[in-house]
């Protein structure tokens, strides 16, 4: 007997018919229960196709929706814009249909630095956040001249560029040129300047400020008197009779005087042509109440496609490195070519790694970079491979600098640290823990000290060699906010430093540094503020600070958009340059000058750098 059920033997075979017949059922079973099968897939099928055509139908509605409130966004502003030069033009002071301007919405606490995905003026711009505590997104390429709104850098409050250029003095309204006005009401306007090469969109009008409190500005309309060449506009007179009937003339009394560093508060539109330069996409406001002794003038516009988070030059001035998403590239500074790009090939390509930080070695020959993955790589030039990785940090590494030396390199990380590295034998030989994030470092020219800015608000420079912390710059007079950027003056004895408060300080280091052990110092002393960066709509905060190679001037860029070269020796500002439609995250000065000055580089969140030219007017030939 067989052991499975239904089995029989040869003799109970069933007769052939009822086999095929019982096969012939079960086959048609399984066809119909394929086609019905069939049919509730299909049915699935149409459900998804429906579902599929209603979504896109949802997202063209959408679509159409964001055009049509971009669209009444323009309208409106030019409307206002319109009203309010109206209003501007006509003298009227604030009142109900005249408003000052004021920033609706909760207060926001100062951005801190971190990860790309936290409200860090760093990581916001790189992950594309909009808000009050950060800096502006790089706009996508296709959206570039439509979204306008780094160090890093999220959209400025409103996603504003910067002003576009004054018209040309034929087109300027006729009262600007009988009377040349000097500061006044109206603020710098919300739109970018549109550069002949990339037109975009939005070609607006300025939006003018309302007035702060305190005197009274001059309003356009009456003329005043101004601190430029030939005959000043008379003030006008009001007689009035005394008691014995005889008319009496009372002048009214002159305007205040423009405070020396408010280049931020002029209005290049309403500006007399020789206290400004403009060109096409870029501009500049010279310091009427100063000695106009500086020329700036565009050498070279490198084009990223992504954020540019650092600019450096060469030590030879020849080339200059920018960092950006995932590589760094290398410019001839003649020509404005790129020469060279440096990619880690073996890195996940998926996602974002900004390169936050790049120096060459002092002969030319290495560049190093720091990134978002905690990584130091440094890159043989001419090779273009890399000949050492640090590790050792646990954070993003936010700067990096070289030693003169030619060998070590310190970094400063989130991770509250600063590491000094030595390429020749690849090790960590110093490592420096601070109570907070470390944003910036720079080592001396003598290679005897390292300085780092952190965002507890202070400066701390420290021996190299031993390691031990000799000032700490703070205090009264020290910074309110995080401190984003540290430089030496040539000489070592100064420091300046920029940070979220929107000033920049320098510092007088202490004459003895006692080289053994000792408590914490905080002998330097402040003995210049330089405050001049901000605008009625955004938190103006200092981003990158440099010293010019000859210690002549100061140079800081800023959220604003802005560069400014400070006078160290009075504080005062020389100019304001806008050449950026966005943050200006990093500002380098040439370590080469020329008989008549030298040259400077700038990286900005609007996915651009920039070489630029100074010149001592007192000294071209």
């Amino acid at each position: 007997m067989s052991m499975y059920p239904g089995h029989r033997g040869m003799g109970g075979v069933p007769p052939a018919n009822g086999g095929a017949g019982r096969l012939n059922e079960l086959l048609d079973q399984i066809r119909r229960e394929f086609d019905s099968n069939a049919q509730q897939a299909e049915g699935y099928e149409l459900q998804i196709q429906a579902q599929v055509q209603e979504m896109q139908h949802i997202r063209e509605k959408v679509y159409q929706m964001e055009q049509t409130q971009h669209t009444l966004k323009q309208k409106y502003e030019e409307e206002i814009a319109i009203l309010r030069r109206q209003l501007d033009s006509r003298g009227g002071p604030p009142g109900p249909m005249n408003p000052p301007q004021q920033h609706v919405g909760p207060p926001q606490p100062p951005p801190q630095i971190g990860n790309p995905g936290n409200n860090s003026v760093i990581g916001a711009i790189l992950s594309g956040q909009v808000g009050q505590g950060g800096l502006a997104p790089p706009p996508h390429p296709q959206q570039q001249q439509e979204q306008q709104p780094p160090h890093m850098a999220p959209a400025p409050p409103g996603l504003q560029g910067p002003p576009p250029p004054p018209p040309p003095p034929s087109q300027q309204p006729q009262f600007q040129q009988q009377y040349p006005q000097g500061p006044a009401p109206g603020g710098f306007p919300s739109q970018p300047p549109q550069s002949t090469a990339s037109p975009g969109p939005g070609n607006k009008r300025p939006i003018g400020r309302a007035p702060a409190a305190g005197p009274a500005t001059p309003q356009i309309n009456t003329p005043v008197p101004y601190n430029g060449p030939g005959q000043s506009p008379q003030v006008p007179t009001h007689p009035t009779p005394d008691h014995g009937g005889r008319m009496i003339q009372h002048q009214q009394p002159p305007p205040p005087p423009p405070q020396p560093n408010s280049l931020s508060d002029l209005d290049p539109e309403r500006l007399p042509n020789h206290i400004k330069k403009v060109r096409d996409d870029w501009w500049v406001i010279f310091n009427q109440t100063v000695p106009r002794v500086l020329d700036v003038d565009l050498v070279h516009t490198l084009q990223h496609e992504s954020v540019v988070c650092c600019v450096r030059f060469s030590h030879d001035g020849k080339y200059v490195a920018t960092g950006c998403n995932r590589s760094a590239q290398i410019y001839d500074v003649a020509t404005g070519e790129k020469v060279c790009v440096l990619q880690d090939e073996s890195i996940d390509l998926n996602g974002d790694l900004y390169i936050r930080s790049v120096c060459f070695s002092p002969d030319g020959k290495y560049l190093a970079t720091g990134a978002e993955d905690k990584l130091i790589r440094v890159w043989d030039i001419q090779a273009r491979q890399i000949r050492h990785t640090f590790q050792g940090h646990d954070q993003d590494i936010y700067s990096l600098d070289f030693a003169r030396d030619g060998r070590t390199i310190a970094s400063g990380s989130g991770d509250r640290t600063v590491r000094l590295w030595d390429i020749e034998t690849g090790l960590n030989t110093l490592t420096l823990t601070i109570e907070d994030g470390v944003t910036t470092v720079a080592i001396s020219p003598d290679t005897k000290y390292v300085a780092a800015g952190s965002l507890d608000k202070s400066v701390r420079v420290w021996d190299v060699k031993l390691g031990y912390l000799l000032e700490r710059l703070e205090g009264p007079d020290g910074h309110k906010d995080s401190v984003y950027s540290v430089a030496f003056s040539p000489n070592a004895c100064q420091l300046v430093s920029g940070s979220l408060d929107k000033t920049i300080k320098m510092w007088e280091l202490s004459a003895s540094r006692p080289m053994g052990p000792q408590p914490p110092s905080k002998g330097g002393r402040c003995i210049k503020t330089f405050e001049g960066h901000r605008s009625p709509r955004q938190q103006d905060f200092v981003l990158s600070v440099a010293l010019t190679p000859d210690a002549e001037w100061v140079l800081s860029g800023s959220k604003d958009r802005g560069v400014q070269f400070w006078d160290p020796r009075t504080g005062n500002t020389q100019l304001m340059l806008q050449g950026h439609k966005n943050s200006v995250i990093s500002v380098a000065p040439s370590p080469v000058l020329t008989p008549t000055g030298g040259l400077f580089a700038t990286g900005s969140g609007d996915m651009r750098a920039r070489i630029w030219s100074y010149t001592r007017l007192d000294r071209r030939p």
